[in-house]
């Protein structure tokens, strides 16, 4: 499947059960909700879906049973996230053979790797395959920022690198972006409290967290910003916000998945050393994701809107 890189597209959690396995069914059910709100795309193994804690064997089973269970209606990307170039070459692979659409990636993990072996890793893995890739652009969170000197050289010699998931918090950026490649690498809003802003700016579209909880209102959001409808946007966003900050913290897992408790898409399990929230911080959560259910906007009837650009 060619990948059109806009829209919304969730970095899903990692279902657990009780004994710590993989529940494929509550996987199901809020990976319905997602296609369900229409949804453009479904990420797999990111940050929300505890990828450092999955084994390979994991990660294939996700990728085979989102892959059932979108049907074709919409890309399956998997998060490669990697210490070593011939382990993402590998993933890559599997991800190929598994029947996903595409990949997201992270410079080399742990390893402070300089810019020249940075471009290395990506170039590496990009010859290895056909899939489109989305470079995860994190420096906050990871340490290693892709600038765009880099990503000038990803560009030329890499067809297959198509996209940019924009995580570095500086708006402008997606201005810098714009300007220098045009049409030619996508951007995807990779901050849930910048996607407005982001998307007004001319980003393509949003790789977002809370979407995990609120997969109507995210999509809404994309939907009315994206056809000049800013006003109704705002007024959602708005009211999104304290939600959307969950997503910008530490414990963003345990908090979004709170989140999905409290709409019935979602469990509280996570995977040690992780653990669930307790005392007043778990509260302090609750207490927003209330306030949030109770002052649940009335959306405007978003889905029969076409968006062209």
């Amino acid at each position: 499947m060619k990948i059109q890189w806009k829209g919304v597209m969730p970095a899903v959690t990692t279902k657990f059960t009780d004994d710590d396995q993989l529940d494929l069914e509550m996987f199901a059910v809020n990976i319905k909700a997602q296609l369900e709100a229409g949804v453009h795309g479904i990420i797999l193994g990111g940050t929300l879906g505890e990828a450092s804690t999955l084994s390979d064997e994991e990660k294939r089973t996700l990728v085979r049973e989102s892959v059932k269970l979108v049907e074709g209606k919409i890309p399956v990307i998997i998060n490669i996230a990697e210490q070593t170039t011939k382990g993402a070459i590998e993933a890559a692979q599997k991800a190929k053979e598994d029947g996903a659409s595409g990949l997201m990636m992270l410079p080399p993990m742990r390893y402070n790797a300089s810019d020249r072996e940075t471009i290395a890793y990506f170039k590496s893995v990009a010859a290895s395959t056909d899939l489109p890739i989305m470079v995860y652009n994190n420096p906050v969170d990871y340490g290693i920022e892709v600038t765009l000197e880099m990503f000038e050289e990803l560009l030329k010699d890499c067809p297959n690198i198509q996209a940019v998931k924009e995580s570095t918090r500086d708006i402008s950026n997606v201005t810098r972006i714009k300007n220098r490649f045009g049409n030619r690498l996508a951007i995807l809003s990779g901050v849930d409290t910048l996607a407005l802003e982001s998307l007004l700016m001319g980003a393509d579209g949003w790789v977002a967290g809370l979407v995990d909880a609120f997969p109507a209102e995210t999509v809404a959001i994309y939907t009315l910003a994206k056809t000049g409808k800013i006003e109704e946007a705002r007024e959602i966003y708005r009211w999104f916000l304290p939600l959307l900050e969950l997503d910008i913290n530490a414990r963003l897992v345990q908090n979004i998945k709170l989140a999905e408790v409290a709409t019935g898409i979602g469990t509280e399990n996570v995977r040690a050393p992780r653990l669930p929230l307790i005392g007043e911080e778990r509260q302090h959560v609750l207490n927003i994701i209330e306030t949030g259910l109770k002052t649940r906007p009335t959306l405007p009837e978003y889905k029969g809107i076409e968006v062209l650009a």
